[in-house]
């Protein structure tokens, strides 16, 4: 429990640490508000603009767990596919790795002008950006099955599906979090591109717009709640982790 509790507090104190001498250094030096607020100046925007940042913040949040959501099922779709034919890997395998190849400042506004400024095309560049660790992950999962546990089954007459089911899909759970939490936190990032590319609502295009009115504490507010937002994914993603493979924690809390 106290290395639990460390792990907590510990990060916690060196963010109050970093906050409280950005404060100070924004008063002694009397840097102006529009350049760099301080902490204090951030959250008086929380205080004044919260039925804005609210407003921006729904609209960012279901474009990233929407194209979380596809990526996630596309993901899994690609790697169980590449695992299951050999035909399939050589096919696809090599457009997956040089589909990260294009920029995605490049599709972006192509999707911006073939489906307008509404919820798909950032939802299509979310769901893009995370995808490729996801689709990884899942075939170096699946394909890192124990050989002689495959074989076991097959001796005792399992199917491909019962070996599937029995061995495959265990041995590459932990390897799809492990992927799943990285496309969260990509997701967070690929919304909020999306936006600035063009929007009419979102974090990303109120910070544009903020930005450009030199509205800069609200432009870290903004910040703020992506990165919170982004932290509570993760985390979230961990948990169900937990949840859904609890020997792992068990193991990991014996290495502790």
């Amino acid at each position: 429990m106290s290395d639990r509790l460390a792990r907590i507090v510990g990060p916690i104190v060196v963010l109050l640490l970093l906050i409280l001498g950005w404060e100070v250094a924004v008063r002694v030096t009397d840097t102006q508000t529009w350049m760099l607020p301080a902490p204090s100046d951030v959250l008086g925007s929380f205080r004044d603009d919260w039925r804005l940042l609210l407003e921006h913040t729904r609209v960012t949040l279901s474009e990233v767990l929407i194209g979380f959501g596809i990526a996630l099922a596309a993901g899994l779709i690609t790697g169980i596919a590449i695992d299951s034919n050999r035909v399939i890997e050589r096919a696809l395998y090599p457009l997956l790795i040089a589909s990260q190849t294009i920029p995605m400042v490049v599709l972006a506004p192509l999707f911006l002008i073939w489906f307008g400024y509404g919820l798909l095309p950032k939802v299509l560049v979310t769901a893009l950006v995370a995808y490729f660790p996801l689709a990884v992950n899942t075939v170096d999962g699946l394909k890192s099955t124990d050989r002689e546990l495959m074989k076991l089954l097959r001796s005792m007459g399992a199917s491909n599906w019962r070996i599937f089911r029995l061995a495959k899909v265990p041995s590459a759970l932990p390897m799809i979090f492990g992927g799943a939490r990285i496309s969260v936190a990509f997701s967070v990032i690929g919304a909020v591109f999306g936006e600035f590319v063009g929007a009419k609502k979102g974090l990303g295009y109120l910070m544009d717009r903020s930005a450009a009115m030199f509205e800069t504490p609200r432009v870290f507010a903004c910040i703020v709640i992506l990165a919170v937002m982004g932290v509570v994914l993760f985390a979230l993603v961990g948990v169900i982790e937990r949840i859904t493979l609890p020997w792992r924690r068990y193991t990991s809390a014996s290495i502790l």
